[in-house]
């Protein structure tokens, strides 16, 4: 059955719509030269270069949104119809309610809570209200055009290809490729924005129901110390959920007094899933006299969100700021909907959601659950490792502070436009929509940004401790995850003059750096940036200070010092420093892992299931250089120790110092037994996938692509590789599949002449669609160690030996 506002394929209006369609197609071909004059309003050029890259040249923004919107759809239909049948709520109305949800845009494990996640939001109608609001709490004008002209451009696509016709296998055929709507395009980044709060709990919030057990729920105590292990079960688990491999990045910024030159460079390194709806894809939108942005944006979303301009260049890193907080609610007693706010009641508003489910035969059954609403937000229950309890007498609501937030859209379109640092932090003050994302920037000027400008939730330190409850007190330090009292009115978050509405922080609380050096971020608080200039005095609810760094942070400030002594740091430079691949796990513990190896007792370690012979390994972990290169041997054994060791608490003899966070800690402690163990465990398990111990890491750490085995470079995040890549192990194989890591990668330079000196790399290439030309294409290139030019000004677009144009009229 065709989603809903869909026309069946084969119906009348599909036809019409392909008959239409193919009218226009008279108007569209390849030509040898194009125009260099921008097309008439609401047309485009798409031009493409190598590898595929559209730059894509209009003469308004809603042309520029009517040619991403075709050629982002040409290359990536399924994986962008895979989006709007989620934000949609189709997911068990298509393909069941047992199958696996789009994780890419939340916690939801299934098609049916996914589906009651997402109908609970299309029922509350906040994106509409969003989406009718004018700027700035609203989209603004040009922002309206731009996704007007993407959804044209969207179903100009998909009235040319009718489902039968799609190339692509994960879609070919579907009832649920279906025309979109603005309304679309807006929801789909309302998911993106509170990714990081309600959909982070949104297995919680689906399955938040009120106790039926009243004598067992009734054992929970409200408003006492809870036990030692639910405090720390629920900030591990919090923690983890916040700190997971799904989100994360790397982002320098290299002033003039950094660069060889006098100059600026810059690495934008997002970490992100190489399938799903969380992929990037790069592209040029052009508007003469208005906009010309390049970069990479994620798949839908018609602005460049990672880039540059001729004057500027940008990137963002996960910030370790928290976007949501808790409310914990004394219950009426006897009424566990019903909930108290400075002594008085107030009731719960309940909300059935309704989801229809493909049956087993084929048929259309309905599933339908009552969700509860709150002053704080929906009621949120136990998720996956974070346990929250309904009970008869308290329960949780979870408040997001971006909720509100369709705004992000006003920031990228901005940053689209930026000529420098200082109206980067205009434009992320005054916008105040970047939902949960830092920003590390340059410009030609020379100077070198960090600035944590988002959607924060305005909650101090001194409300914390004041309305914390005693859950909340034990989990804010540990997390920056706020537990408040849900039953004292005067808990509510705070608001500041400078921040676009109630309830956030304003930009004046939040930390921005300016340097002439560098400022760097890899996901850890902004406490860092740069040694030589430490930011510290922000709230809680920022991140930490003064705590153990990460080994990519380390790495990335090890990496920057190094090349500034060695006379400063050049576009080339930085590229060679990313595909270094180094660990510095391993400069820290290789050497003494080497040493321990070659002692044990006749070269056998001991494990779980006895002594493993690890006499071949100990050569190649002494002579290997520390990197994750394809080439590297050794460097296996010690991705699969360096996991074990992460688990055992103080293995290093020299613990952190905050005086020296990138020093400490170090020295692994090989004499202890649990040490042993663990690099026994981590031999026996390549033992059983059939990998020599110096195997060579190229052999066994690859992807597959239409057949062909792919090595690919880089290492997890535990590792403390900048490079990082998160392949799924598989015991009897080894790493076959990467689901994580480096994605659109960017070096910007900014020289003498008026093109920015840029290189770029999209590590999973352009299209999803395996029978694409540009499915696996850069994905090569990235296993060699190669870079794509970036070609932004119109003669080197021009000259491309690749180029190839599209009109759309």
């Amino acid at each position: 059955m065709a989603g809903r506002g869909a026309r069946k394929p084969g119906s009348r209006g599909w036809r019409r719509a392909g008959a239409v369609a193919a009218a226009a197609l008279v108007t569209v071909g390849l030509v040898a030269a194009p125009a260099v004059a921008a097309p008439a309003s609401g047309q485009a050029i798409i031009r493409y270069t190598e590898h595929g890259v559209p730059h894509i040249l209009a003469g308004d923004v809603a042309g520029a949104g009517y040619g991403y919107g075709y050629a982002a759809a040409k290359d990536n239909l399924c994986a962008l119809a895979d989006i709007y049948l989620t934000v949609g709520a189709e997911r068990s109305r298509h393909l069941g309610p047992d199958g696996a949800g789009n994780d890419g845009l939340g916690s939801a494990r299934g098609n049916l809570t996914s589906d009651l996640h997402f109908q609970r939001i299309i029922d509350s109608g906040v994106v509409e209200r969003l989406a009718a609001l004018p700027a700035p709490a609203g989209p603004r004008r040009e922002v309206r055009e731009i996704v007007a002209g993407y959804v044209r451009g969207y179903n100009r696509h998909l009235a040319e290809t009718p489902p039968e016709s799609v190339t692509d296998p994960a879609c070919r055929g579907a009832a649920w490729l279906r025309p979109i709507t603005e309304l679309d395009v807006y929801r789909h980044f309302y998911a993106l924005a509170t990714i990081t709060g309600q959909g982070l709990l949104a297995e919680g919030i689906a399955n938040a129901a009120p106790p039926t057990d009243t004598a067992a729920a009734a054992t929970a105590s409200r408003g006492t110390v809870p036990p030692p292990d639910v405090a720390g079960r629920l900030a591990t688990g919090l923690a983890e959920a916040l700190g997971s491999d799904e989100l994360g990045s790397n982002g320098i910024a290299i002033g003039a007094d950094g660069t060889a030159a006098g100059r600026s460079v810059l690495l934008g390194n997002p970490h992100y899933p190489w399938q799903g709806s969380r992929r990037f894809w790069q592209f040029q939108l052009t508007v003469p006299g208005r906009l010309n942005a390049s970069g990479g944006g994620l798949l839908g979303i018609p602005l460049v969100q990672i880039g540059f301009t001729r004057d500027a260049a940008w990137t963002h890193t996960v910030s370790t700021a928290r976007t949501f907080g808790l409310y914990e609610l004394a219950l009426v007693p006897g009424d566990p909907t019903s909930y108290l706010v400075g002594g008085k009641a107030e009731r719960m508003v309940p909300r059935t959601v309704r989801v229809a489910v493909r049956q087993p035969d084929g048929s259309l059954g309905e599933v339908s659950r009552t969700l509860y609403e709150t002053r704080y937000g929906p009621m949120v229950t136990a998720g996956p490792g974070i346990p929250l309890p309904w009970t008869e007498r308290s329960g949780y609501a979870v408040r997001d502070a971006n909720a509100t937030n369709l705004r992000g859209l006003n920031t990228w379109f901005e940053l689209n436009q930026a000529r420098s640092t200082r109206q980067i932090v205009r434009t992320l003050a005054g916008t105040q929509g970047v939902p949960w994302v830092n920003t590390i920037a340059t410009d030609r000027a020379g100077n070198a940004l960090f600035a944590d400008v988002q959607v924060v939730p305005h909650v101090t330190d001194e409300l914390a401790e004041r309305c914390g409850t005693p859950l909340g007190r034990q989990v804010f330090p540990a997390t920056g995850v706020s537990i408040l009292d849900g039953s004292d009115a005067t808990c509510g978050w705070g608001s500041d003059p400078d921040a676009v509405e109630p309830g956030l922080l304003g930009a004046g609380r939040l930390p921005v750096l300016h340097r002439r050096d560098y400022a760097l971020n890899a996901n850890d608080s902004p406490w860092f940036t740069n040694p030589r200039a430490p930011i510290t005095g922000y709230p809680r609810v920022l991140g930490d200070v003064g705590t153990e760094r990460s080994g990519r942070t380390r790495e990335a400030i090890v990496s920057v010092e190094e090349a500034l002594a060695g006379g400063g740091v050049t576009p080339e430079s930085m590229r060679r420093l990313l595909f270094g691949d180094r660990s510095r796990l391993a400069v820290l513990a290789a050497a003494d892992t080497a040493r321990m190896c070659a002692a044990f007792p006749e070269g056998r370690a001991p494990s779980g299931t006895g002594p493993v012979d690890v006499r071949s390994a100990c050569p190649a972990l002494a002579a290997w250089d520390h990197t994750y290169g394809v080439d590297s041997r050794g460097s296996l054994l010690f991705d699969r120790f360096a996991r074990e060791v992460a688990a055992i608490p103080g293995v290093w003899r020299t613990p952190f110092d905050p005086a020296d966070p990138v020093g400490t800690p170090n020295t692994l402690d090989i004499d202890r037994p649990e040490v042993w163990r663990a690099f026994g465990d981590a031999a026996a398990e390549l033992r059983a996938a059939g990998i020599p111990l110096d195997g060579r890491l190229g052999d066994h750490q690859y992807v597959v692509r239409g057949g062909e085995r792919i090595p690919v470079h880089g290492g997890h995040q535990v590792l403390g590789v900048l490079n990082m890549l998160v392949p799924v192990w598989d015991p009897a194989r080894g790493y076959t599949e990467v689901v994580h890591g480096s994605s659109h990668i960017q070096v910007v330079g900014f020289g003498r002449g008026p093109c920015p000196d840029a290189a770029t790399l999209l590590t999973y290439s352009q299209s999803a669609d395996p029978t694409s030309p540009h499915h696996a294409d850069q994905t090569r290139l990235f296993s060699r160690g190669e870079w794509v030019r970036a070609r932004f000004c119109e003669r080197d677009i021009l000259t491309s030996p690749a180029l190839r144009v599209v009109h759309l009229r």
